[in-house]
């Protein structure tokens, strides 16, 4: 007998189990599959969470007919078990990858029965404030997108692409971004203990004013140069420390080539 189940899950870690727990947090009487050969990792990883169940490989449920497919494995082992999928019922219906760096091409050979979307969340999708960027291959329905947005809606916001080519700026910005902000933020309590802040009060003052000052990015609306301009006043003291960042253009620089070697980097990945 066919199981019917709203999602199955490849891969059940940290964004898998993210995705899951935000869709059926949202839609409470739904059911997930989630195939994940570390059962009891992802069963701690989803403690809480009612309306999945948890199995360690593909075969165990030849008969499943989930509406959607997502595969949110490593990108080492995702070459191994398409061709599973593929054999499988879900691999001719709608397949949403997760993947970082394998492109729609790449699953359509894989899986050439199936309705491909490619989506890449960030991690903060862990605590419902992710960014996923989604693209579609042509022969997606209406109904495909609507769900997969309404899917990863549930764990933060979505914006689509036209052009698959631009998924490695995206992965270099917001699928790699989170990391560089907490590099930032690292260095930042750092220099606030050196200027003689106890650790617990340098951490609350910079993460309490990175949270603040997003706000006032995401709710005025202002242009990011009259946000500065009104912290800044001539020869003061933020005026001594944005000299720093602008000499010779500093800031911008290192941020640039950062942005760039991660975009050079997903398109080396998703060569091979």
């Amino acid at each position: 007998m066919t199981r019917q189940t709203d999602l199955m899950m490849l891969g059940c870690g940290n964004m898998g189990a993210a995705i899951a727990g935000g869709y059926l947090k949202r839609n409470p009487g739904a059911r997930i599959l989630a195939v994940d050969p570390q059962v009891a990792r992802a069963a701690e990883l989803l403690q809480g969470v009612a309306g999945i169940d948890l199995v360690p490989t593909l075969q165990a449920e030849p008969l499943v007919d989930p509406r959607a497919t997502i595969v949110a494995l490593k990108p080492q082992v995702t070459a191994d078990i398409l061709p599973q999928l593929a054999a499988h019922p879900a691999g001719r219906g709608l397949v949403v990858s997760v993947v970082a760096g394998v492109s729609i091409g790449t699953l359509r050979q894989a899986l050439p029965g199936a309705r491909l979307i490619r989506a890449m969340p960030n991690t903060p999708a862990l605590v419902s404030k992710g960014v996923t960027v989604l693209v579609a291959a042509a022969d997606t329905t209406e109904a495909d997108r609507a769900f997969c947005e309404e899917l990863f809606s549930a764990v933060g916001t979505v914006h689509w692409l036209d052009d698959e080519g631009l998924m490695d700026s995206v992965t270099a910005v917001s699928g790699s971004g989170p990391a560089y902000i907490f590099a930032f933020a690292e260095a930042f309590i750092a220099a606030a203990q050196a200027v003689g802040l106890d650790a617990p009060l340098a951490k609350a003052l910079v993460v309490e004013t990175l949270d603040g000052a997003t706000a006032m990015i995401r709710e005025t609306g202002r242009p990011l140069s009259d946000l500065k301009s009104a912290v800044r006043s001539p020869a003061g003291t933020t005026d001594a420390a944005l000299r720093v960042f602008e000499h010779d253009q500093m800031l911008a620089r290192l941020i640039a080539e950062a942005v760039t070697a991660a975009a050079v980097r997903a398109r080396e990945l998703g060569a091979g």
